[in-house]
């Protein structure tokens, strides 16, 4: 004999940004996501959790959504459990943004984070060029995609690197983003020139001599609401540092793509090329992995799918 039981909603497969999103939240955007990719109006929603005897209403569903409120009672998390059920979620994926193992609660407005000063050297230069830039150290958009490329010129300087990028905002009215440049011993912030390109224009920019670092004030023509997704390409054109032996890139939050690609002018190519990683700046390195250079176009390449905060480079050693 057939039961009454309420409608089960199929376990149809994630997205790829929903997955990623219930790795590292926001609860407020995974659940915006989730919503989306099932394609289910809030009243829906409503009329099954009132299937499996949860009351709740559509403006408490709405607020939560928005990140204006975050389920934090008892009756609202177990809500939460039925709502990845009626969302064909992975058992807890919603919850444990929320109340993860151990009971700790995560930040709700950003992924994992390290702070920068932990990545960067010298950290007490960028605080003080932030604060010539009015900017706090989280500006407000993480990395979901990078491609770089660095160019490495005849006399082994460092000549160019290009940016493009794609960020998404964890808070509302973010419209612009800086980028940092820390050139090799002998730079001369006065020499390098910044180059907005796609989306984005260029504002302040700020350089620290005595440390060779330059920080540009990249302007977005748009206001971010929290989970909006932006594209821009930028540029440093450099040149005036001495040889150049590695590049690094530090993270501070979880999470996104990074592609890598550094090429060398055919009048000076290194004799070795390395991978590495390290948990912070200054720590020993690790994640060591020897690369070969591409024959016609002299580049080596590290591809990242999940990046983790720390410090990811590539290294040579010149004859």
């Amino acid at each position: 004999m057939a039961q009454n039981t309420p409608e089960t909603a199929q376990q149809a497969p994630v997205p790829a940004e929903l997955a990623q999103l219930l790795r590292t939240g926001p609860f407020h955007l995974a659940l915006r996501s989730a919503l989306t990719a099932r394609g289910l109006a809030l009243t829906r929603v409503q009329h099954k959790l009132a299937q499996r005897g949860i009351t709740i209403g559509v403006t408490s569903l709405s607020y939560w959504q928005q990140g204006a409120r975050r389920p934090q009672r008892p009756e609202s998390l177990r809500a939460v459990r039925a709502l990845e059920d009626v969302l064909g979620l992975p058992d807890r994926s919603l919850h444990r943004l929320l109340v993860p193992e151990g009971g700790a609660r995560p930040e709700a407005e950003r992924p994992p984070a390290r702070s920068y000063r932990s990545l960067v050297a010298p950290a007490d230069c960028l605080q003080q060029l932030f604060a010539e830039l009015e900017t706090p150290a989280d500006g407000g958009l993480h990395t979901v995609g990078h491609h770089e490329r660095v160019l490495i010129g005849a006399r082994r300087e460092l000549s160019e690197r290009e940016s493009l990028q794609v960020v998404r905002a964890h808070r509302d009215g973010v419209d612009r983003y800086i980028a940092i440049h820390r050139g090799d011993e002998g730079c001369d912030p006065s020499r390098v020139r910044v180059r907005a390109a796609e989306n984005c224009r260029l504002g302040r920019v700020r350089g620290d001599a005595e440390n060779g670092v330059v920080v540009a004030e990249l302007l977005f023509d748009t206001r971010l609401r929290a989970g909006d997704t932006h594209v821009f390409g930028y540029a440093f054109e450099d040149g005036s540092g001495g040889p150049s032996s590695e590049y690094v890139r530090g993270f501070s939050f979880a999470g996104g793509q990074y592609v890598l690609q550094v090429r060398f002018d055919e009048a000076a190519l290194p004799v070795r090329c390395r991978r590495f990683t390290q948990v912070s700046a200054g720590a020993p390195r690790g994640g060591r992995q020897e690369l070969t250079l591409s024959g016609r176009h002299h580049a080596v390449h590290v591809v990242e799918q999940g990046v983790r905060p720390g410090i990811l480079g590539i290294t040579w050693d010149w004859r």
